[in-house]
Formats: structure tokens, C-alpha cells, sequence
């Protein structure tokens, strides 16, 4: 089956112009023989030429007019025009290329030499577009690669995580739940307009999944610790505060053998800062109020929200409603009182959220 020829538009108000055009070009071309500018856009919402040949020297609008129609609408702008004219002053054909034209050629033409122009630019033409697919096959390629390679990472950080989890003999789903609560109250901020200075610059596709390190220094905890069926001493609650400077420390040394940083940099400052209070008695820096990063006040919520309505070694779970009320009562001393606003909003999506994944 022969291939499709290209299709060339020639537009010129001279009928014996059209004529002579048209058989010259018609053993080769698929020609639309247009006697006006009028005419020219009419045929146009209809048919897509890959070339057009425009006089310029036309009446009611003529070929700079057209072609500055042309360049003005998305649908045509691309499209190649080659000036066909009887002028052949440097000023005039100046116009025409700063217009767009890709070619100007005086009348009387010499029809080899058109048609090899002709040919010479639908080539190019051609290798643009070839060039553009695949450029943008590569970027696909890419774009598809990268998704692959940050698909790896958090399955290998949850994977983490979630060992994590059994060795806190936690095994009900705590850091998709604490993802899930961050995600509603991050979705909230961002509808909300609340925070918007700080909530702007968020990578949204790395800051939840990062959430899922926050207790990563526990690995570093013992197991006597970790899982003692009762109240902490005070010397293993110090103990056991270690591991928010040691997951820290990790993750820094994460972040010395890779490029990328924006991942990690929320998992640190999560990791480092969720056992932050807004009233100062927090751990391990005793921030206070804004001096704690957002990202730590939102899991701070997060965590404890999942801690109350969970079974722990040390404590059998609490129910959603007894729980709400405990983080609504802690407002403005455990957290910042503007987020636990907007947790009120949201206890019957972690309630949905706690059922879901239990």
C-alpha cells in the first residue's frame, strides 16, 4: 500500500497562478488549489495541510495578514508557509521570515527548484517530528523509570518500617494508618488555605511516604524496652527517647550515600520532631509552638492519635470517640491548637481510616 502523499495548500487570487501550480505539483503532492485568504481558512477547519504556498500579494488580506492569522491560532501555528511572490526586495522578504515563513520564493519560479524546496522542507519538517516523538518517548522512558526507582524506595523503606512494627510488637498497620492521618490532614491545609506560606513549597510525593520513618530509631531500642508489658522507669523512658536522635542520625547517614535529599529531608525533620509539644515540654529539643517544624505538629497528631486507639504492650486500645476527645482536650499544650481545629474536622475520617487498617 503506497504511502499517503503530503497534502500542499496553494493560495493565490490568480486562477492561472492555481493552474500552473497545481499541475506542476500534483504528480507529487495531494494539492488544495485555495483562491483566497477567505477561502483558505474555511477549507482549513477541515482539512490539515502539511505545507501551504501563500502569495503575498493578495486582495481584501494579504499573505503577511494571513500568515500572522496563522501564528495567532494554536490549531495552525506550527503549519510550514512558503511566501510565493513577485517582490523580491531584501525589506519585504525580511517581513515574511520575521512573520514565520519558513521560505520565500520570487516569482516567476523555477518549478525544479520549488519542488526541491518543497521537498528539502517537508523533510525537516518530518525530522522535527520524529525528533519530537522521540524525545517524548524518552521522557516517557524516564518519567516511567523514575517512578519505577521511587516505587523501589518506598517499598524498601516500608518494608523497613514495617519490621519495625513487629519488633514493637505492633502489628496492626501503624505506619500506613499514620500515613493516611497525615495525608487527610495535609489534603485539609492545602483545601484550607491554612498554612499556605509553608504548605506551598511541599513535595507532596515525597513528604507522605517519608512519614513512614518517623519511628526508624527504634531499631537501636531493646526489645525489654520496646515491648515491656507495663509503665517505663524514668530510665527507660530516656532510654526509650533515644530513638528519635538515633533514626536521625540514620537517616543522615542515608542522605551521605545518595543525590537525592528531598525524600530524606522530610523524613528527618518528621523523624526528629514528632515528639515535639507545642507548650515546650516535648522531646528531645523542647521546641515550642512554630519553632517546631509543621511537618513534625501534623504527625505529632498523627502518632498519637494511632498510639491511643491501638493495643500496646503497655495498654489496651481506645476508642475512636475516647481518643478524639483526648487530642481535641490537648489542644494548645501537646498541639498546635490550629491543626487540632482541623483534626476536629476529620475524626470520622481516622476513625474510617483506624477501622480500615486495623
Amino acid at each position: 500500500m503506497a504511502a499517503p502523499r503530503n497534502r500542499i495548500m496553494l493560495v493565490d487570487d490568480n486562477l492561472a497562478n492555481l493552474s500552473i501550480g497545481k499541475s506542476m505539483l500534483r504528480d507529487f503532492y495531494e494539492v488544495y488549489a485555495v483562491p483566497s485568504a477567505a477561502k483558505l481558512f474555511e477549507i482549513l477547519e477541515h482539512v490539515t495541510p502539511d505545507l501551504i504556498l501563500l502569495d503575498v500579494l493578495m486582495p481584501e488580506m494579504d499573505g503577511y495578514a494571513v500568515i500572522r492569522r496563522l501564528k495567532a491560532d494554536p490549531r495552525w501555528r506550527d503549519l510550514p508557509v512558503i511566501f510565493l511572490t513577485a517582490r523580491i526586495d531584501e525589506s519585504s522578504e525580511l517581513e515574511g521570515l520575521s512573520l514565520g515563513a519558513i521560505d520565500y520564493v520570487a516569482k516567476p519560479f523555477c518549478a525544479p527548484l520549488l519542488l526541491k524546496r518543497i521537498e528539502n522542507h517537508l523533510l525537516t519538517v518530518r525530522q522535527k517530528k520524529e525528533l519530537k516523538n522521540y524525545n517524548d518517548n524518552l521522557w516517557d522512558m524516564v518519567r516511567r523509570k523514575t517512578e519505577q526507582v521511587f516505587e523501589l524506595q518506598n517499598a524498601v523503606m516500608s518494608t523497613m518500617a514495617e519490621m519495625l512494627e513487629f519488633r514493637d510488637n505492633i502489628t496492626g498497620g501503624h505506619v500506613i494508618r499514620t500515613q493516611l492521618y497525615l495525608k487527610a490532614l495535609v489534603n485539609k491545609l492545602v483545601e484550607g488555605k491554612i498554612y499556605e506560606s509553608v504548605t506551598a513549597d511541599w513535595d507532596l510525593d515525597f513528604l507522605l511516604p517519608s512519614a513512614q520513618l518517623h519511628d526508624v530509631g527504634k531499631i537501636a531500642i531493646s526489645d525489654a524496652i520496646l515491648n515491656k508489658p507495663g509503665p517505663l522507669t524514668p530510665e527507660e523512658f530516656e532510654e526509650m527517647k533515644r530513638h528519635v536522635a538515633i533514626g536521625v542520625e540514620a537517616i543522615d547517614r542515608i542522605s551521605k550515600s545518595t543525590s537525592e535529599q528531598t525524600y530524606l529531608r522530610y523524613a528527618r525533620i518528621i523523624a526528629g520532631t514528632h515528639h515535639e509539644k507545642w507548650d515546650g515540654s516535648g522531646y528531645p529539643a523542647g521546641l515550642k509552638g512554630e519553632e517546631i517544624p509543621l511537618e513534625g505538629r501534623l504527625m505529632a497528631i498523627a502518632d498519637v492519635y494511632d498510639a491511643l486507639i491501638s493495643t500496646r504492650p503497655y495498654k489496651e486500645s481506645i476508642p475512636p470517640k475516647e481518643s478524639e476527645k483526648i487530642i481535641i482536650e490537648r489542644r494548645g499544650s501537646h498541639f498546635d491548637p490550629v491543626l487540632v481545629d482541623v483534626f476536629a474536622q476529620l475524626t470520622d475520617r481516622f476513625a474510617e481510616i483506624s477501622r480500615l487498617y486495623r
